[in-house]
């Protein structure tokens, strides 16, 4: 709730709030910076799949997608005279909402946030996550959300899998079905084997 009301803006969600006005030497880098750019409240894209993945944790499908479209940048094409970066690549940074530009990108290519952002939405919006023991199917989807398909190599096996939301829910496993066996739990084992083909049917409810 933190986050929504005093962090998260229309182009993703700030660092902190309010931005630092002028220099402390105590603080040193945060503060030298002008508000509402990098560290200083600016929208650090490489934090904001963080928010995502807490929020899918929490249950909220709806805010984790929510969060992961407010940064993509193809999604930001739509707004390219405010966002001024190419819409195939993450930026650094984007201004703040205590800057004079806010919502314009900053540092294009120089990010980690591709990578985090690809586990939010894979493994946790998604809920296609690898473990130890197997793979975990706990998706925490959009409520207003169908479904969804998706096939994942994982450990040489290919996995096919197909996710129904007939109750419209954003999280909660109704049943499991694995090459037509329903099983328990949220974690498909390792086959015996590698180079298998496993169908998987999750469907969703609460």
């Amino acid at each position: 709730a933190s986050v929504r009301a005093w962090l998260a803006t229309p182009h993703g969600i700030v660092l902190q709030q309010p931005a630092y006005s002028r220099y402390y030497l105590h603080l040193g880098e945060i503060s030298s910076y002008p508000p509402g750019y990098k560290e200083n409240a600016g929208i650090f894209c490489h934090t904001n799949p963080w928010i995502m993945i807490a929020e899918a944790r929490a249950g909220h499908g709806d805010k984790a997608l929510d969060y992961y479209l407010r940064i993509n940048p193809s999604m930001r094409e739509e707004i390219s005279e405010v966002h001024r970066c190419e819409p195939y690549v993450y930026a650094q940074m984007i201004a703040g909402k205590d800057a004079p530009t806010h919502g314009e990108a900053k540092n294009s290519w120089l990010s980690g946030t591709a990578a985090w952002n690809y586990v939010a939405i894979s493994q946790w919006i998604l809920g296609i996550r690898p473990e130890h023991d197997g793979l975990r199917i706990d998706p925490c989807i959009p409520a207003d959300w169908d479904g969804f398909t998706a096939i994942r190599i994982y450990r040489g096996s290919t996995y096919h899998i197909t996710v129904r939301n007939p109750h419209h829910v954003c999280q909660g496993t109704q049943s499991l079905i694995v090459n037509g066996q329903r099983i328990e739990g949220s974690v498909i084992p390792l086959p015996k084997e590698q180079g298998q083909t496993i169908d998987i049917e999750v469907t969703l409810g609460a």
